[in-house]
């Protein structure tokens, strides 16, 4: 009975839908300032917040990532293995932005070699959208972004 138990779990498991292309993974909606609405993937887990953006080729202009942090710190992001240009937007627990990096580039040398952007304010949230559209959207600093 046991094993007739465990078998059934495991065939259950490995039949789970898991997410097969970008649609398919969990976003949660994200209000700009001008209200522009973009698709965020929340990243929470310290797996999540390590890989971010790393590997994708690209990313829709309506999409975006947002990092969760559990304490606010100076949060320093960088581009190794990303593919893409990003734009990041640091805000405080209150979902102000303190800080911006405008177009980062992928990083194409070793990791001890690229640069790092951020961490110069206290921060509780990152958010990556593709590079170039936080000006397009005029986002400044003291903004709040909401969701």
């Amino acid at each position: 009975m046991r094993y007739s138990l465990l078998a059934a779990l495991l065939a259950l498991v490995s039949c789970s839908q898991k997410p097969t292309t970008l649609e398919d993974f969990p976003t949660r909606p994200v209000t700009l300032p001008a209200g522009q609405v973009i698709k965020v993937e929340t990243m929470m887990s310290s797996v999540d917040l390590m890989r971010g953006m790393m590997f994708r080729t690209s990313l829709a202009p309506d999409r975006g990532m947002l990092f969760v942090y559990p304490m606010p710190d100076r949060h320093k992001h960088w581009m190794y293995q990303t593919l893409i240009p990003l734009d990041m937007i640091w805000m405080d627990a209150n979902h102000y932005i303190v800080e911006m990096a405008e177009n980062t580039q992928p990083c194409k040398t070793p990791a001890s070699n690229c640069e790092q952007y951020g961490g110069k304010e206290l921060s509780n949230f990152v958010l990556e959208l593709n590079g170039g559209l936080a000006r397009k959207y005029g986002l400044q600093l003291g903004q709040r972004i909401q969701w």
